[in-house]
């Protein structure tokens, strides 16, 4: 399986190479061509029999194909157990469980009519959590077999759970060290918390004046600068990242959706062969992106459908076949989705314009420059295909985590409301940018395929964003409340129990409380070089 990058498809690398690397050398993605993938499609009724890990092996043998049975063995066993997954008191326990699996990963329960993909029940309590405990091992085996010397950096960019998920992977990993890149303003208090009293010799952490389309510039600026590769070449260092730009970030992802699927027919929810539909609240595009790509390997999806926030550049864009970055960042209460640069549609558009690289620079290099591109209608006819799209205000989205308590007595966060609420319009057949009658007024009509499951990608524990949680539950004035008193009253409310990871943050010393500008963001990476 030969990656390419999505702006200049003579650039090839191999699998391991390419996680080593993170990012091609002209700031393109690594991507197989959409060829490839669909010729290595699964047959579903040959996986009924996978648990979690035995799904992971064939999707990473399929993708990573440089390494060994032993390797990927090993990276899985690593990652994938019960002392990094804890699940055995999951919120499913207290509504219908329908995993048939030894070891739920990412359990799936029901919401309603519908059901959940509980993914935050590893170590951060966040969906990243899956692909981020096993791309160290991925990282640091790939390296061993390359014998290579270098020290790895790994620079990350977060807008919230990528942050603590990979500080928390590459943990005192050796000969790696980890700077994450967090906005000021940008993550909630917890969050927050969690990166600052990260643990580990290896590891630090820097607040930026700035948002997190500021955060993720510095790391791709940084990433092809040609001073700062001198400057790493000087001191024996090698850049990487934990962010999804890294295909050993996106890969893992695709194994939640293709065993879902199975755990789905196993448990006689749905037939073999039946379509389904994913609900992905997303900002950087890369969890929706794996959904595709489960699709490309034959998993039976119908639709899937992104979920936007008040940020809805990507609602927009899929709609209308225009991406345009020139508007205001809002700040809201799903502060993950608070992106108005989506890096991972870079390789949806390289796989549906058949792997056109010059198209696909044309368009970066005209987002860069004048902050917006447009594709013609035969990509956005491919792209509305397989998506569709909308968006749930920040009103919307509190009113969706009082639904979801009061109707179908779940306790949601704030990103996997946003996705309840985009649901909710789907059924209805609302959107804004096609359905308005000849005065303009609104056209609601019902929906094809109204029979067909959905299933709700839930990216992280309500715990997590538990103030803005408990303040669309509950009539209490808990402005005063600390962030711990309002983790025991969520507790005391929904008889949930909290994250241990989250708990124990209350007693945990912040190591980290630097804040910086760009330019001294650049600077610090520069002096961590030549110290590492």
């Amino acid at each position: 399986m030969k990656l390419y990058s999505t702006r200049n498809i003579n650039e090839v690398s191999t699998p391991k190479d390419a996680i080593i690397k993170g990012l091609a050398n002209d700031g393109g993605l690594y991507c197989p061509k959409i060829e490839d993938i669909m010729a290595n499609q699964f047959d579903i009724k040959d996986l009924l029999k996978n648990d979690y890990k035995a799904t992971a092996k064939q999707v990473f043998k399929t993708f990573f194909d440089d390494f060994t049975d032993i390797e990927i063995d090993y990276c899985i066993n690593s990652a994938y157990n019960n002392e990094n997954f804890d699940v055995t008191k999951s919120s499913s326990d207290n509504f219908t469980n329908i995993n048939t699996s030894n070891l739920n990963i990412t359990p799936i329960s029901k919401i309603g009519k519908h059901y959940l993909m509980e993914l935050y029940h590893g170590p951060t309590s966040a969906f990243k959590d899956v692909a981020l405990t096993i791309l160290p091992h991925f990282l640091t085996t790939a390296y061993k077999s390359k014998n290579q010397n270098k020290k790895v950096y790994i620079l990350t960019a977060t807008s919230g759970d990528t942050g603590k998920a990979a500080l928390s992977g590459f943990k005192d990993v050796e000969n790696t060290f980890i700077t994450v890149f967090y906005p000021t303003d940008g993550v909630s208090n917890i969050q927050k918390l969690q990166m600052q009293t990260s643990e580990g010799d290896n590891v630090s952490v820097v607040a930026i004046k700035g948002d997190f389309d500021d955060c993720q510039r510095l790391v791709k600026e940084i990433y092809t600068d040609n001073n700062i590769k001198k400057i790493c070449d000087e001191n024996n260092v090698v850049l990487s990242s934990a962010n999804s730009i890294n295909i050993g970030r996106l890969v893992p992802q695709i194994v939640y959706y293709i065993q879902t699927y199975i755990e789905l027919v196993n448990s006689n929810e749905i037939k073999l062969n039946d379509k389904i539909n994913f609900i992905v609240p997303t900002g950087n595009f890369g969890d929706i992106l794996a959904g595709y790509i489960a699709k490309l390997l034959g998993t039976p999806i119908n639709k899937l459908i992104c979920a936007s926030n008040d940020n809805k550049v990507l609602t927009d864009f899929i709609n209308t076949g225009t991406y345009n970055k020139n508007r205001e960042l809002y700040k809201t209460i799903s502060p993950s989705m608070d992106i108005l640069v989506s890096s991972n549609l870079e390789r949806l558009l390289f796989l549906l314009s058949g792997n056109d690289d010059k198209l696909v620079k044309q368009l970066m290099d005209e987002l860069n420059s004048i902050g917006k591109y447009t594709v013609d209608e035969q990509l956005l006819n491919k792209i509305k295909e397989n998506f569709v799209a909308y968006y749930a205000t920040e009103d919307e989205c509190k009113k969706g985590i009082l639904k979801a308590y009061e109707n179908d007595n779940r306790i949601i966060d704030t990103h996997t409301a946003i996705a309840y609420c985009c649901l909710k319009k789907h059924l209805l057949g609302y959107n804004e940018y096609t359905s308005h009658d000849v005065c303009g007024n609104v056209i609601v009509h019902k929906n094809e395929n109204l029979d067909q499951k959905y299933v709700i990608l839930s990216t992280a524990s309500p715990y997590k964003f538990t103030r803005d949680v408990l303040k669309c539950i509950s009539n209490d004035n808990i402005d005063l409340l600390d962030d711990f008193t309002c983790l025991l009253k969520l507790n005391q409310i929904t008889k949930e129990p909290i994250p241990k990871n989250l708990s124990a943050l209350k007693n945990k010393e912040i190591r980290f409380n630097t804040t910086l500008t760009y330019i001294e963001c650049k600077q610090l990476v520069i002096n961590n070089i030549s110290k590492i």
